[in-house]
C-alpha cells in the first residue's frame, strides 16, 4: 500500500478497541469489545475492567491483523491512548503496545485519548482544517479546545465542576432511567416539553467560556424531591427533556459564540456526549447563520474506540514525533499533547 499503515490501540475505560488505519484516515478495520459485565455495577469496576482488557487485546490484535488481510510486518507504527483514563485499564493498552513495538522494531506513538475524541472528527470528514474549535463532551470531561494548527491548541474552556457526560448518568439516575444516562435521556427527551421546568444554566452571567453543572444536578434532585412518584412517571419525557435542554443550552450558546468571537468558521464536536441528537442538531442550526460549519463523528466513532486513536497519531507519524519505550500512562484529565 501507498499510504503508512498505524496499529492502534484503545484501553482507557471499560472497551477494548483495536484497529488499522492508514494515513489518509481510512479505516481497515475497527474491533471492539464491550464489557457488559459492569453493567449490574451501575458503573464501571476498574479492577474489573482491567482484567477484562488483558483478557481481549491480544485476541483482537490477532483478528484485527487477520480481517484487514495484512502482516504485522506492514505496520509503519503502533498507537496507543496513554491518558486520561482508568490507569489500570490504560496500563495494559500501553504495556501490550509496547512489547509490540519492542519486540519487532516498530515506532511507537502515544495519544491523549480526547484528543483521539477529536480526531475522530477526521475520519468522517478529513477535509476539516484548521483553525477549528473542538467542543469535547463526555462522561469526564467539558472543554473547548481551539485548533490553531494540527498540533497547536490552546484549552479556552472547561467545566469548573460536574461534565456534561456525567450529569446526564447523574439525572438519569435520579430519574431511575438505569445507566449510561446519556442515551437513555436522549431517548426519552424526544417526546417531552423542554420547557416543562426551567432548571438553571450555569455560569449564565459570565463573560469566560467556563462551564458548571454542580448547581444543575442539585436543582433536579430538590425538584423530584417535590414531587410524588406517579407526576415524576407521568412526566418523565418532560424532565428528561429540561434536563437535556439545561445541560446542551450553555455547550451550545458559549461555544458558537467563541467560534464568532475570534473568527473560527469550524466547529467540531466529539467525546461519547457528541451523540447526543440535541447537541448535533441545535448546534449546527445556531451555527449555520453565521457562516460557522459544525462537524461530529458518527455515532459509532463517538464512542471509545481505536481508530480514533490511530487517527490522533497520523499528525505525530507524519512528523515521527515518537515516543520512547519507557513511557507510563497517566489518569491526569484533560487535552493535553502526548
Amino acid at each position: 500500500m501507498s499510504n503508512s499503515l498505524i496499529l492502534a490501540f484503545e484501553s482507557s475505560c471499560d472497551d477494548t478497541s483495536v484497529a488499522i488505519i492508514d494515513t489518509d484516515y481510512k479505516v481497515l478495520v475497527n474491533l471492539i469489545s464491550s464489557q457488559p459485565q459492569h453493567l449490574e455495577f451501575g458503573g464501571v469496576l476498574p479492577e474489573l475492567a482491567s482484567r477484562l482488557h488483558m483478557k481481549n487485546i491480544a485476541y483482537l490484535t490477532d483478528a484485527a491483523i487477520r480481517e484487514a488481510k495484512l502482516d504485522i510486518s506492514d505496520i509503519s507504527a503502533i498507537a496507543v491512548s496513554i491518558n486520561p483514563g482508568l490507569i489500570g485499564s490504560l496500563i495494559v493498552g500501553l504495556s501490550f503496545a509496547k512489547g509490540l513495538a519492542w519486540s519487532r522494531n516498530i515506532p511507537l506513538i502515544t495519544v491523549n485519548h480526547m484528543l483521539a475524541h477529536i480526531f475522530a472528527n477526521f475520519i468522517d470528514h478529513p477535509q476539516i482544517k484548521p483553525p477549528f474549535l473542538a467542543l469535547v463532551v463526555s462522561g469526564g470531561h467539558t472543554e473547548m479546545v481551539h485548533f490553531k494548527t494540527m498540533t497547536e491548541f490552546e484549552l479556552v474552556g472547561k467545566t469548573l465542576d460536574d461534565a456534561a457526560g456525567e450529569t446526564f448518568d447523574k439525572c438519569a439516575k435520579l430519574l431511575g432511567l438505569g445507566f449510561p444516562g446519556g442515551p437513555l435521556i436522549d431517548r426519552l427527551a424526544k417526546t417531552g416539553d423542554p420547557g416543562y421546568v426551567d432548571f438553571p444554566r450555569g455560569l449564565k452571567q459570565k463573560t469566560n467560556f467556563n462551564f458548571s453543572y454542580s448547581g444543575l444536578k442539585t436543582s433536579v434532585l430538590t425538584h423530584l424531591s417535590q414531587m410524588d412518584e406517579a407526576d415524576i412517571e407521568q412526566h418523565k419525557p418532560d424532565l428528561a427533556a429540561s434536563i437535556q435542554a439545561a445541560i446542551v443550552d450553555p455547550l451550545i450558546s458559549k461555544s458558537t459564540r467563541y467560534a464568532r468571537t475570534n473568527g473560527i468558521n469550524t466547529i467540531v464536536i466529539a467525546g461519547g456526549v457528541a451523540a447526543n441528537s440535541e447537541l448535533r442538531a441545535r448546534l449546527a442550526a445556531t451555527a449555520a447563520p453565521y457562516g460557522i460549519d459544525t462537524y461530529y463523528p458518527s455515532l459509532k466513532l463517538c464512542m471509545d474506540n481505536a481508530a480514533m486513536v490511530g487517527a490522533a497519531a497520523i499528525p505525530k507519524l507524519n512528523n515521527q514525533s515518537y515516543a520512547e519505550l519507557n513511557v507510563n500512562a497517566f489518569s491526569l484529565k484533560g487535552t493535553k499533547t502526548i
